[in-house]
């Protein structure tokens, strides 16, 4: 039985996700689009699927109506194997009456499904992080040390490391103590053996990355004390004396998906020559819904640094530094800059389109659109300017908002003809 066969995977969905607002206004965050294409539950289950494990749980408690939908419709694995992604939304039971109240409760109160199945490890992930990597590594390294709970670190500098959780380890990697979001004068005492490499970018502090393995005894006593809520808070700086912990330094492309401007400058980043996410690696794809969509048609476009999703129809002007997403319709001599269009869910009929009392889905004639977030199925009028910039103070309106500078039109909203903002 090879080792993978006997982890079990528990994917958190996170809370009402509102530092994320307002994309989580009508999705949970695992469900929030991402790359034109994939959702963020994605990123977490593709890794599971090309470290060859294949039984995962995906807990969530907000909005999980979409995010249901997009696994039902996703991950479909042989009728002869044990492999399954399952949604657990929080549920009331005898002995459970409220929500998720953190990490640790959220696994607390779905125990009792996990503890009918067969497994020696349970790997502990988070559903809002953008990155590649084989868990085998981490797994076999915490079997061969013997270890009863292994985190992934990450190094960073002394700017971030005000940011995180800070473990410091010793030349066996095993973590020794932990403080969370120490202040800078503290961190000359919190720097832990790292590569020559990371030595030489200043990267001296390992950060945990909120990615957790726990042997099946340890993690189902632990859980048996309900006043610990939260993994990074309470189980793991009181478990550090108690028992074994050790760190697997990862030091690749990692990012936490925590607000809107990180958000917004990951997709972006996607557009670079050579992105520090890989969306086209051979051996770490990143798998979502197979959609039947026909190609994308552009029509006298100028493209620059620009990623086109499937079903696109574009007779822009200029594209710039932008993510379109699938089915997105822009209409001529519209500009596009500094933009991430997560597309639509569907095609209009040719009735809606020729309707001319609303706009149509998409970008209308004549626009000039930067710095913005264009939610799914956006109907933008003809000559609308929408100009995002640190100028722009944090706003909230029906059909949009501002969110440090970056300018967010929501799920649906139409914007009139003539619009600025």
């Amino acid at each position: 039985m090879s080792l993978s066969s006997k982890v079990l995977a528990i994917i958190l969905g996170g809370g009402q996700g509102s530092r994320l607002h307002p994309l989580t206004q009508a999705r949970s965050k695992p469900a929030v689009p991402i790359a034109g294409k994939y959702r963020l539950v994605d990123i977490p289950i593709s890794n599971c699927i090309n470290s060859e494990i294949k039984r995962m749980f995906v807990l969530t408690q907000f909005n999980s109506a979409s995010l249901n939908r997009h696994i039902k419709n996703t991950y479909h694995f042989s009728f002869f194997s044990s492999a399954f992604v399952d949604v657990l939304a929080a549920e009331q039971t005898p002995h459970n009456k409220g929500w998720f109240q953190g990490t640790a409760d959220a696994v607390r109160q779905s125990m009792h499904h996990f503890k009918k199945l067969e497994y020696d490890y349970m790997l502990i992930l988070s559903g809002d992080q953008l990155y590649q990597m084989d868990f085998n590594d981490m797994i076999k390294k915490h079997v061969k040390n013997k270890a009863q709970i292994s985190i992934a670190t990450i190094p960073v500098n002394a700017k971030d490391a005000t940011s995180f959780g800070i473990l410091k380890t010793n030349e066996k990697d095993e973590i020794t103590s932990f403080i969370e979001k120490p202040d800078a004068s503290l961190l000359p005492d919190w720097t832990s053996p790292v590569s020559e490499e990371m030595k030489n970018e200043g990267r001296n502090y390992l950060a945990s990355m909120g990615i957790y393995v726990f042997n099946r005894k340890l993690i189902e006593t632990l859980m048996d004390d309900e006043t610990t809520i939260d993994f990074g808070k309470e189980i793991i700086p009181q478990n550090i004396d108690k028992h074994k912990v050790i760190s697997h330094q990862y030091e690749g492309y990692w990012t936490d998906i925590g607000n809107i401007d990180s958000f917004f400058e990951a997709n972006l980043g996607l557009t670079d020559d050579f992105p520090k996410f890989n969306l086209y690696s051979r051996e770490k794809r990143i798998y979502t819904r197979a959609r039947m969509l026909p190609t994308t048609k552009v029509s006298g476009t100028n493209l620059d640094k620009t990623v086109i999703a499937e079903g696109c129809i574009i007779n822009a002007g200029k594209i710039e530094h932008s993510v379109i997403g699938i089915r997105s319709r822009i209409d001529k001599e519209s500009t596009v800059i500094n933009t991430y269009m997560m597309g639509s869910d569907f095609y209009q009929s040719l009735e809606d389109i020729i309707d001319s009392s609303k706009p149509s889905m998409g970008i209308g004639a004549r626009c000039f659109i930067k710095n913005a977030i264009l939610d799914k199925n956006c109907c933008i009028g003809d000559d609308v300017r929408i100009k995002g910039g640190r100028h722009l103070d944090d706003v909230e309106t029906d059909s949009y908002a501002v969110r440090d500078g970056i300018v967010v039109v929501k799920k649906g909203a139409i914007i009139p003809n003539g619009f600025t903002i």
